[in-house]
């Protein structure tokens, strides 16, 4: 569908939200968000402080914005580069360190915010035309489920298990969660040293992982968790 068969009213919403974000993201790259003013990124998206809060309830929320268009994007790109199993999870840490490495501000600010978040609280879903404004070059965005990382990692958890990747006694849930665990926990350690190294270490730490699920299938342990 192109950005004209939408309505106008919803194309200026998307419009004004997507320029909020990327003043932010800019802004970011020098400066914590706790140091940054919501007049300050309105000024950047030449919009008044009342139209911010039309759109945001606070400044954290550009973080979670930012945090579900990435979801679609990496769904999107997953669902297009045609892996599976192991070697699309791999692609996926991979896209994800090539984001940190460009905006790093912008992926600690994120990374802080889901580690201090203590309730979750649901964002409204993106419409067609925040997804069209956000990524004007990706062939139909708009029928990418909305999901997180979880939902797009399982899948491939299973695949890499039928085949053989993985042994078969592996447990998808501790799985997932040591993938969640790299996934956040890399770009922490890195942080205050150099963040350039973050995709040769995610292979490592994926690399480990993949290596101790099949020695512990090697070792005959169980797949069930003590009770």
């Amino acid at each position: 569908m192109g950005d004209n068969a939408l309505p106008l009213r919803e194309r200026k919403h998307a419009q004004t939200r997507i320029a909020l974000l990327r003043a932010a993201m800019d802004a970011l790259e020098s400066r914590p968000l706790s140091q940054l003013t919501v007049r300050e990124l309105c000024d950047r998206a030449l919009v008044s402080e009342a139209t911010f809060f039309n759109y945001f309830r606070s400044k954290s929320d550009l973080l979670v914005y930012y945090g579900q268009l990435w979801g679609v994007e990496a769904a999107w790109r997953d669902r297009r580069g045609g892996r599976s199993g192991l070697a699309a999870i791999d692609a996926l840490f991979d896209f994800a360190a090539r984001g940190m490495q460009e905006r790093p501000g912008l992926w600690g600010e994120v990374i802080a915010h889901q580690a201090q978040a203590r309730n979750k609280v649901e964002p409204p879903a993106l419409s067609r035309a925040e997804r069209r404004a956000a990524f004007p070059d990706l062939d139909d965005i708009e029928s990418v489920p909305e999901q997180g990382l979880q939902a797009v990692l399982m899948p491939h958890l299973e695949v890499a298990v039928r085949r053989g990747e993985l042994p078969p006694n592996t447990i998808l849930p501790a799985a997932l969660a040591l993938l969640v665990a790299i996934f956040f926990g890399v770009p922490l350690t890195l942080r205050a040293a150099n963040l350039n190294g973050i995709g040769h270490l995610y292979r490592q730490a994926l690399g480990t992982l993949w290596a101790g699920l099949r020695a512990r299938a090697g070792h005959g342990r169980s797949a069930e968790p003590p009770a």
